[in-house]
Order: structure tokens, then sequence, then C-alpha cells
């Protein structure tokens, strides 16, 4: 696979960017926890998705030996020019608020982190004022996105090098000794941003995908998917290619997590992924580099429409399913929890040979 030195992800070319090869995880990796998993003295497969989910670390990471202590969600903060519309029912001043909020650990995700030990890192790469939140990293690609029903949401570079910032952020976070990753955001209109990416890279009809975000109201919701579909019809995005549809009609944050789920896989991090904000860069980063999605996690199956059809596509099974809205990054966390009480079983858990009873035999 090939990689490059910190000091020059932003410089890296588009072409560049799409000729990166993702590596497969190592399937002798995902054998070898599933016999780990078997000597443990419970039931054969009695921990569910989690043995899988294990696995699939271990895969990820090389080893069966697996340490998940230190973890940090990767919050990409930005507007969307596209609340213009009448697509949200807040406004823009909204995004900075909740970020200032964030950099205090008093929104909802720093609160449940903190319950369990987790970082929480907020990115401001995209937020509408020029006003620096002192806390958060610094990573503006311009002042919050165009409306896209007006003109494309960004240039294509400008998408590439938010794609760059969510690379880098992980090779900072590997640096720093992290283990695992999840993906978080913030920024009033991105259900209708990711809506949109997901209705054209899905190809299936604005009303099928598009639900009703912080809670709009029935003409509200009809207001988002008629802008929606009026703009891949104008764009004529059904037939584009993920980069294009991005830059069109996506976000900052969006564009940004897609670049933390590929630095995943060049970092050989787990991703934990949130709800349909994080499913639609999944989806983005999968169709620019094939091969993405074997080092990303589930966490919920959230209540926007979408999720189902993009879970499906990426070949997710989400363990969470508590008609989970709030974004953040707050389902990840609820996940990290799981997956720490999992790990106490999978680590140190007795064993068979401890306890002196014969260990269960699969059967043929």
């Amino acid at each position: 696979m090939e990689c490059f030195e910190k000091h020059v992800w932003n410089k890296v070319t588009k072409k560049e960017l799409l000729s990166i090869q993702i590596e497969s995880p190592k399937e002798e990796l995902k054998r070898a926890v599933h016999q780990k998993w078997d000597a443990v003295a419970k039931p054969l497969d009695s921990m569910g998705d989690f043995e899988d989910l294990f696995a699939q670390m271990g895969a990820i990471t090389g080893t069966t030996k697996l340490d998940i202590s230190k973890k940090a969600v990767i919050i990409m903060c930005a507007d969307n020019g596209i609340v213009k519309e009448g697509v949200s029912q807040s406004g823009q001043e909204i995004t900075a608020a909740v970020a200032r909020n964030m950099v205090r650990k008093q929104s909802s995700v720093g609160k449940m982190a903190a319950v369990i030990g987790v970082d929480t890192i907020p990115v401001d790469i995209g937020i509408n004022q020029k006003e620096r939140i002192d806390g958060m990293v610094q990573r503006k690609i311009r002042y919050g996105t165009a409306n896209f029903s007006k003109e494309p949401a960004m240039t294509e570079e400008e998408a590439i090098r938010a794609i760059l910032v969510g690379i880098e952020m992980v090779e900072e976070c590997k640096e720093k000794g992290y283990q695992l990753l999840a993906t978080g955001e913030m920024g009033i209109g991105n259900t209708t941003t990711s809506s949109a990416v997901a209705t054209a890279l899905l190809v299936c009809e604005a009303a099928e995908l598009t639900g009703r975000g912080a809670g709009l109201s029935d003409s509200g919701l009809a207001r988002k998917q008629q802008v929606i579909a009026q703009a891949l019809e104008h764009y004529k995005l059904r037939d584009a290619d993920a980069l294009k549809v991005l830059s069109t009609v996506g976000g900052l944050d969006i564009a940004g997590l897609a670049g933390v789920c590929i630095g995943g896989a060049i970092y050989h991090i787990p991703i934990v992924l949130d709800g349909v904000i994080s499913l639609v860069a999944a989806l983005v980063a999968e169709r620019l580099l094939p091969g993405v999605r074997n080092y990303l996690l589930p966490s919920h199956n959230g209540k926007e429409p979408a999720v189902r059809r993009l879970m499906e596509e990426l070949a997710l099974k989400p363990v969470i399913d508590a008609g989970l809205a709030l974004g953040e990054g707050t389902g990840a966390v609820m996940m990290f929890a799981l997956l720490d009480m999992a790990m106490a079983v999978y680590d140190t858990g007795s064993t068979f040979e401890d306890i002196q009873i014969e260990q269960y035999v699969r059967q043929v």
C-alpha cells in the first residue's frame, strides 16, 4: 500500500489520492482471533457479533493481542449553505455554538465520552465564522459550503483537501497512540447533504432516503426532498462518480470523515462509524478507494431512512438498535462502551484450561 509522510499530505494530488492501494486485512488473523474466542470458557459463538468484530479488529491491526484502551472520536464540524433553502429548523449559528460546547466537553458526545474515558477531538473543517474557537483543531477549508441549489457546494479541489484533512487526523492520532477511532460530526443541514449524496450514489429517489433530520414538519420534509431531487437532476448526478457527487451536493464534514475512513485503512486503525452522515462518508470513501469498508465497524441502526440501505451497501451489520438520531458521534461512543465490556471477556476471561474443564469442540 502506498503511503505518504505526514508533512506532504496536503500536497497529495487527486491522481495520487485515487491511486492508493488499500490492503486487505489479514484473514489468518481473523481465524486466530476466533480460535482465541473459542478458548474462552463460554459456549461457542456466545458473544455473537462481537466475536466477528474482534476478529475484524485483529485482521486490521495484525494481532490477536487486541488493545483498545486509548480511543477517540474525531468530530468534523462544518456549515452547509443549503440551509438557506429552508431544509432545517435551525440556522448556521447553531453549528458554532455546539462546537464551543464540544470544546468544553459539555455537548452530548463530550458528556458520554467522559463516562468511559474517551477523548473527543472537534475539528473546524468549515464552520461559517471567522472567529477561531479556542480548543478546536483548526483545519478550515472554507467558511461553509455554497447553497447547492444555486451552485456546487464546493470545488473538487476543496473536497480533496477536506478528505486529506481526515487522513491527516488519523495519522496524528496513530502517532499519539490511539488504537480505536470513531467518526463524529456537527453541522446544521448535514442530513440534507448526506441524503443528497446517498440518493445519488445509491441511485434512489430522494423521498426514499431523506428523513426529517432534527424534526422537520411534513411540509419541511417535502421541501427538503424537493431540493435534493431538483439538485440531482440539475447536476445530472445519477451516474456521476463519488468525488463529483461529494463536491456538488456534499459537505465538508462528510469529506473530512471520508478521509478518516481512508486514514483508518492506510494506518490500520479500526474506525467505528456513527449514524447516517458517517455512513455516507464511509460509502464515499469506499467508492473512491475500494476496500476501505473492511476497516470500518458499525455502531447503530439510526433513525434516518438512508441508514438501512447504506449498511447493506457497505456490508455492515449494526449492533445497537435504539432509534438513535443525535449524531456528534454519540452512537459510536455507545459502541465503544460495548466493545470495552466485550474486551473484558476476550482479554481477561477464564479459559477452559484455567478452570480445568474440557473445551467445547465445533461439530462438523
